[in-house]
């Protein structure tokens, strides 16, 4: 069988009590080594019954936030269908009894298997943003996971996790040590789910889960370890120089990033903090770039002749050997990616053959990042499609792909709750 039928044919079980118990020692030491401190509102722990537990999707390691605070409970993790195609992931989430999910997509086998954990006595643990922070906010809830909620109807905890993206970044996969605070909270009883609507559960989810690093840190300051280079790959998420407006012009070397078109200069300290050099400029924080950024695009594809178009290659996920080492896909095929008011279109050749598809913008809320902001992935017609622009501007057709989704009314709106104090 492909990796695709193994996944298909099997229902997930219990995770195995020893290995887990095994994880959970490796996990307390990684998040000794992490500085993690815990705060308890509320202890999952002490349900009797299934629980649901969430967080902010604020890493990619956000299992060591999440799994100690329920134990002795064993979770049934929700993870990203392709993780189940590397290695070593492809041996360990099985035997953990993981469940794989299409993110961004519908995925009926994995809504299967959720429904099965739970009335088979088990507990899930899921991210309602589908994907690890980006910019160091936490996204909007996908829709459909107060709808799931509420028809699980049993006791939903959450860890608001803070500082976890500034230890694990999006831009850069180097590990900068500092120090993680997770508070552990209960966010519906079962009670509370049957009298709310879903729009309302949707609404708390967002309010809740809603979080910024940036601006926590600013308040607390806390000192992560770039080793002298904070700024290293900032340039893929920093993407529009402030002062001249350039794209993709920014160069980064040890905690500075410049814009070759104009010279502005902006440092980057050791807490994150920015500073303009000499009579550049900057915004205060991270997330306030990158705010801008997507206003720009937000004002991008409100123009009537909207299009953004570049030369992509095309990866695939292997039918029978998991990838080994940073690889996310096999490079199978090359062509033009086009965004419009009239959706994401591709055409060129995959795997030999002419190819081209169409993904009305309405049912393409943002796409996947397996690991850094170097590529980008959907599924066309279930199938998993990978893209690795040419001219790298990965993070703009991430902003242009969301703007264009939210403009032409899908269900994936931004709330008011993002980029705020706490």
């Amino acid at each position: 069988m492909t990796i695709d039928e193994r996944i298909r044919r099997t229902d997930v079980k219990h995770p195995p009590r020893w290995l887990y118990w095994i994880l959970m020692q490796v996990t307390a030491v990684l998040n000794r080594l992490n500085n993690t401190h815990f705060t308890y509102r509320a202890r999952p722990a002490e349900e009797s019954g299934p629980i649901v537990m969430i967080a902010n999707h604020a890493s990619r390691v956000d299992y060591q936030f999440t799994a100690p605070v329920c134990y002795p409970k064993m979770l049934n993790y929700v993870v990203g269908y392709n993780e189940f195609f590397r290695f070593p992931t492809s041996l360990l989430l099985p035997a953990m009894q993981v469940i794989p999910k299409k993110n961004f997509t519908p995925d009926t086998h994995a809504m299967r298997q959720i429904l099965r954990v739970i009335r088979q006595g088990g507990s899930i643990c899921f991210m309602p943003e589908g994907m690890s922070s980006i910019t160091g906010m936490a996204q909007p809830v996908i829709p459909g996971g107060a709808k799931l909620l509420k028809k699980l109807g049993v006791p939903v905890y959450f860890s608001k996790i803070s500082g976890g993206y500034l230890t694990y970044t999006k831009h850069c996969l180097d590990q900068r040590k500092g120090r993680i605070d997770v508070v552990v909270d209960r966010m519906f009883t079962p009670e509370q789910l049957r009298e709310l609507s879903v729009g309302e559960i949707e609404d708390t989810m967002n309010r809740l889960l809603a979080h910024d690093d940036y601006i926590w840190n600013r308040r607390e300051q806390v000192r992560f370890d770039g080793r002298g280079r904070m700024a290293k790959k900032l340039d893929t998420l920093l993407y529009l120089c402030p002062k001249c407006g350039a794209l993709y012009d920014m160069e980064c070397e040890g905690n500075t990033m410049r814009c070759r078109s104009c010279g502005n200069t902006v440092e980057l300290d050791e807490t994150y903090t920015l500073r303009p050099v000499g009579g550049s400029v900057c915004p205060e924080l991270v997330t306030d770039w990158t705010i801008l950024e997507r206003q720009r695009a937000a004002e991008e594809v409100r123009r009537p002749d909207f299009c953004h178009r570049g030369h992509v290659r095309v990866g695939v996920l292997p039918e029978h050997k998991p990838l080994k080492g940073d690889e996310t896909s096999l490079i199978r095929g090359e062509g033009e990616l086009c965004l419009d008011h009239g959706g994401l279109h591709f055409e060129g050749v995959l795997e030999g053959e002419p190819f081209r598809f169409t993904i009305p913008s309405a049912q393409l809320p943002t796409y996947g990042m397996c690991t850094d902001i170097s590529r980008i992935y959907t599924f066309v017609d279930g199938r998993f499609l990978e893209f690795y622009p040419d001219a790298g501007d990965v993070l703009l057709w991430d902003h242009l792909t969301e703007e264009l989704h939210r403009f032409q009314g899908g269900k994936w709106q931004n709330t008011p709750y993002r980029h705020r104090e706490d």
